[in-house]
């Protein structure tokens, strides 16, 4: 693969601006500065953008299913990553795409592609994310109405998009949104007098999380799960 490509691949950057990098002499393969565009990348040589290394040439995607108390970052801090749950021989260039809250579980997608994150995590491709959450209180009668025409959250000048609420019980309801805004679900149902006591997500776009997957247990995505991401 082309080593503009492989950047772009593994980035989410345009080609434009990975000529750029390259010509500004921010990446290395196996540890030499490499400024040709066309220069080929193969399967075991070492790339690294700003001494961050980006993955294996033919990208990976897998799901795992969160546990609570664990982190959404490549690294150790006062909790652990997700990533020290996967026996895999080599996480290096493995980013998480859509994270989660320290308590918060369930689907947690996780590649090396960062063309296809972006597919996910960008607000311009608007990918809906559905919850399960677990109210304190009683919801109140109009809260899918509510929900629908957007909630105003604290500190923020515009309505949240428009989300979808279904409620299984008066303290348990399912809640997609196409946004992420920082502890966004959250703070949605703060803004009803409400609290949420425990948070779990069960799908994104069209990929949901494997009901065979225990707590900590992950897999491979499918070629069809993969896919969906695309052809949204």
């Amino acid at each position: 693969m082309r080593l503009d490509k492989f950047i772009c691949h593994h980035t989410g950057i345009s080609r434009a601006d990975a000529k750029r990098v390259l010509k500004q002499e921010m990446v290395t393969v196996d540890e030499a500065v490499i400024k040709d565009p066309g220069f080929k990348v193969t399967d075991d040589m070492d790339v690294e953008l700003e001494g961050r290394p980006l993955g294996a040439v033919k990208p990976r995607y897998f799901m795992l299913n969160k546990v609570a108390n664990t982190l959404c970052s490549t690294i150790d801090e006062e909790y652990p990553s997700v990533l020290s749950y996967m026996d895999l021989p080599n996480t290096k260039g493995l980013h998480i795409a859509g994270r989660l809250d320290v308590d918060t579980t369930g689907l947690v997608l996780i590649t090396d592609d960062g063309q296809w994150s972006h597919q996910i995590t960008s607000p311009k491709k608007a990918c809906m994310k559905r919850y399960r959450a677990w109210l304190a209180e009683p919801l109140v009668a109009d809260a899918e109405k509510q929900f629908a025409e957007g909630v105003q959250l604290h500190n923020e000048l515009e309505l949240t998009k428009p989300a979808i609420l279904e409620r299984i019980s008066d303290t348990e309801v399912l809640l997609s949104i196409s946004e992420g805004k920082y502890h966004q679900v959250k703070r949605m149902f703060a803004a009803m007098d409400n609290k949420v006591m425990q948070l779990h997500r069960e799908q994104i776009g069209e990929i949901a999380l494997d009901p065979d997957l225990e707590e900590g247990e992950w897999r491979e995505l499918t070629d069809a799960e993969i896919n969906s991401v695309w052809q949204k």
